[in-house]
């Protein structure tokens, strides 16, 4: 039996990267989008945001990373959700992320990467075609 209900995203900004403007535009989008939104607000440890994806039974994480840290970051939260048994809950993002580490990154989970110059469109649709995918 399938998920009902809208698509429920966490959407977080980790680590100590201080500016959120870029994931607060991502949330209303998805928000407008029909989809629910859990923000996290700044400074979230990797810890934080995946207790809060499973608190609030989130299909997705969008997580927004500015700070140069998403080598680190990114896979640490995806291997928080394997530990918690919780890997079902995709994993995406954007931000200051070089072209030469998203290969590596999508190898070790993480769904997409959005960098500069995404529109929240593209967004919004990935995150439709792509998140409770045969559920």
């Amino acid at each position: 039996m399938g998920v009902t209900g809208p698509i429920r995203v966490v959407v977080a900004k980790p680590g100590l990267d201080g500016h959120d403007r870029g994931a607060k535009v991502i949330a209303r989008a998805l928000r407008d989008a029909g989809m629910e939104v859990i923000y996290t607000g700044l400074h979230q440890t990797p810890e934080q945001i995946v207790d809060t994806a499973i608190q609030e039974d989130a299909d997705a994480i969008g997580m927004s990373i500015l700070s140069g840290a998403h080598n680190t970051l990114f896979v640490k939260v995806i291997d928080l959700l394997k530990e918690r048994d919780a890997a079902d809950i995709k994993v995406f993002g954007g931000g200051i992320i070089p072209e030469d580490d998203i290969a590596p990154l999508k190898a070790k989970g993480v769904a997409e990467l959005f960098t500069p110059g995404a529109t929240t469109t593209q967004i919004v649709e990935w995150v439709r075609a792509n998140v409770r995918v045969g559920v």
